[in-house]
């Protein structure tokens, strides 16, 4: 098999493959590796490399759904025995997992080669993949721009054709973001449809979903039937489908009723040219015979998104709490992080509670909006990839935190009145990606459009 055949192909195809001997788990993992040296210079998407583990994986007699067909996962959560396990930062760089994630056990079933882990920003915090302990990840599209994240690492050897599909998580849009701003697939399934043990009950109080990015939708159907179930002690345990996925993705759909927007839910820009192309896929939609409608739910987007950081901060300052208990510095932390944690320990565990309690009004809120309908339309993002760097926290706000956060003025952070301007300067370019996560609902970012820089436009289903 050529190189551009294997890139052409999905998980699916290639597995069809290796089952009736047309090509074989070696061959597919040498043409990977191969794919993975060319275009890692220039895109920086993978953290560690894991050739022997394949090499004496591809060794053994594979078998499962995907049998022979190689794929990364993400260095966050997804753990394997005996590799790294980073989380994208210094702190945890020689840290080795101890046991593997039921999420990688479930994957090496199904008969996938996992020969490394992808790249992730510290601690999976930023739509962003730029962590200073291994350099940024670049966009396959255009290495200029950023593949988004967390999952910016998977998405960009999706994208690269290193993998047809890759191992990503979504806590507050990390699955959805990158495959938009690379041209993908991604879908962020329900809380508690993938396992996230046996480590860790749940990442995020729940908003955290485990996946993949794919370029195929049949290829994330078919991986949710190899990753879904409940693991012994999950907290969160729901209904299986009534077919497998596989089966019901391939079904015609009934006439949908669909509501649209496309204001932020912030009350920020929304990019001309996303607003235009959402207003197509919803006119295309309603072309194909299914009832489209512009309406939103009744969630107070602001709230919301306090909510969600309240979350975010108190959740880092969590992670970085477990560090320093394994022996890490403060210097091993990058500023914005540490300024995340010094914000969580400051909240106090009363306001921390009262703001999780809010996602019951959120949930209530998108539970009477879909009585109207099936599907809830918006772009994924508000603009297409960033540049590189651009989002970077700037240099003046940079000075004012090292003093702060060198006296330990964490409360004075929290009073200072930079939280609320770091929340919107934190959510303004990926703003509709959050309701999900805190509510619990599944939802997919499909790439069915493209800006006039050539820069891909992702429209986001809930």
């Amino acid at each position: 098999m050529r190189i551009d055949e294997y890139m052409a192909l999905d998980a699916t195809a290639l597995a069809a493959l290796v089952a009736e001997k047309q090509v074989s788990a070696v061959d597919l993992l040498t043409l990977a590796r191969s794919r993975a040296d060319a275009v890692q210079a220039p895109l920086n998407a993978i953290h560690w490399r894991l050739d022997e583990m394949a090499a004496a994986q591809v060794k053994a007699k594979l078998s499962g759904p995907f049998a022979g067909v190689p794929f990364l996962v993400k260095d966050i959560g997804q753990d394997i025995a005996g590799a790294p396990a980073a989380s994208g930062s210094a702190a945890l760089k020689n840290h080795i997992a101890k046991a593997d994630a039921e999420y990688v056990l479930r994957a090496r079933k199904a008969g996938l080669v996992m020969f490394g882990k992808t790249a992730t920003p510290e601690f999976a915090l930023k739509g962003v993949t730029e962590p200073e302990a291994f350099g940024p990840t670049r966009n396959p599209v255009n290495v200029a721009h950023t593949p988004g994240g967390s999952s910016g690492g998977a998405a960009a050897v999706v994208g690269a054709g290193v993998v047809p599909m890759a191992g990503a998580s979504d806590g507050g849009g990390s699955i959805r973001i990158p495959a938009a701003y690379c041209g993908l697939f991604g879908l962020r399934p329900s809380r508690g449809r993938v396992p996230c043990g046996p480590m860790i009950a749940s990442v995020w109080e729940g908003a955290s979903s485990e996946h993949v990015i794919t370029r195929s939708v049949r290829d994330s159907a078919a991986m949710l039937d190899v990753l879904a179930g409940p693991l012994a002690g999950d907290p969160f345990i729901i209904p299986p489908p009534a077919k497998a996925f596989a089966e019901l993705a391939a079904q015609k759909p009934k006439k949908l009723r669909i509501g649209f927007c496309t204001r932020s839910p912030l009350g920020t820009e929304v990019d001309a040219e996303i607003v235009a192309a959402t207003r197509k896929v919803a006119a295309q939609l309603q072309a194909l015979g299914h009832s489209v409608e512009e309406a939103e739910p009744a969630v107070d987007g602001l709230a919301l998104a306090k909510s969600y950081f309240t979350m975010y901060m108190g959740q880092t300052a969590a992670d970085v709490s477990r560090c320093k208990a394994m022996g890490a510095k403060d210097s091993e932390f990058e500023l914005d992080s540490r300024a995340l944690a010094a914000l969580g320990d400051a909240i106090g565990a009363a306001e921390y509670i009262l703001q999780i309690r809010e996602w019951n009004t959120f949930g209530r809120a998108l539970a009477a909006y879909f009585e109207r309908f099936d599907l809830y339309l918006t772009p994924t993002t508000a603009v297409t990839a960033p540049k590189i760097g651009a989002l970077a926290t700037p240099a003046w706000q940079r000075a004012v935190l090292k003093p702060l956060l060198n006296l330990g003025l964490g409360k004075l952070l929290l009073k200072s009145g930079q939280v609320d301007e770091m929340l919107i300067n934190n959510l303004k370019h990926t703003p509709f990606t959050q309701l999900s996560n805190l509510t619990g609902t599944p939802s997919m970012s499909c790439p069915l459009a493209t800006a006039a820089s050539g820069l891909p436009i992702g429209m986001q289903f809930v």
